[in-house]
């Protein structure tokens, strides 16, 4: 692991913008709309900020930053604005979708490519690429963290189990020139449901 850093997506971390969809639900409806695009903006400005200054960082170290990989929520794609401030539920997800779109926008500005996965399937696919069963792959991710000490919470040990696995499956074999140069791969996870607006970076080198 070569970095781990937690970056607010927010400039004032308060209640009102770290969760924008609740605000703008006492709002009225063209209020609340462009609030949440201001919020939507910050959020892209401060994502990029970051992953721009981690690799700045790296190429000091001689290394590129080349995927970023991120974790997704397991729900439908959201309906029209009007319908998402009427469900509380629907609320919380839109939360949590305005600041992971907000990482996939920063990554393709910084010319990373993505990786996405549900975080329900992580598991699975780890255990099925790796062929480890859920204890031993539990084991190994605890492991991983014992080095850098606490915290090491559910965040990380899935941002190392997303690494792991991308490591492993077969559209990595197609970029072994990025592998033998010293690529890297910057993997975000996020505690869900998004409540702190956490961004959270686990740079793992993958050279064999």
């Amino acid at each position: 692991m070569l970095a781990r850093e937690r970056v607010h997506l927010v400039e004032t971390f308060t209640y009102e913008f770290r969760q924008p969809y609740h605000t703008a639900e006492k709002m009225l409806l063209g209020q609340g709309r462009e609030f949440i695009s201001r919020m939507q903006a910050e959020a892209r400005r401060l994502a990029y900020r970051a992953i721009c200054d981690l690799q700045t960082d790296l190429q000091k170290q001689g290394l590129k930053l080349t995927r970023c990989g991120l974790l997704l929520a397991s729900g439908r794609p959201l309906p029209e604005l009007e319908r998402v401030l009427a469900s509380h539920a629907l609320i919380h997800t839109a939360d949590g979708e305005l600041f992971r779109e907000a990482l996939l926008h920063a990554s393709g500005r910084c010319g990373l490519h993505d990786l996405r996965i549900k975080e329900k399937e992580l598991l699975d696919r780890a255990g099925q690429v790796l062929r480890l069963k859920g204890a031993d792959l539990m084991g190994r991710v605890t492991d991983l963290g014992r080095p850098f000490g606490s915290p090491w919470s559910q965040d990380e040990k899935f941002a190392g189990r997303k690494v792991r696995d991308d490591c492993c499956v077969d559209c990595f074999k197609s970029s072994r020139e990025d592998v033998q140069t010293g690529g890297k791969a910057l993997i975000v996870g996020h505690q869900f449901p998004i409540t702190s607006v956490r961004m959270i970076h686990s740079i793992f080198a993958y050279l064999n």
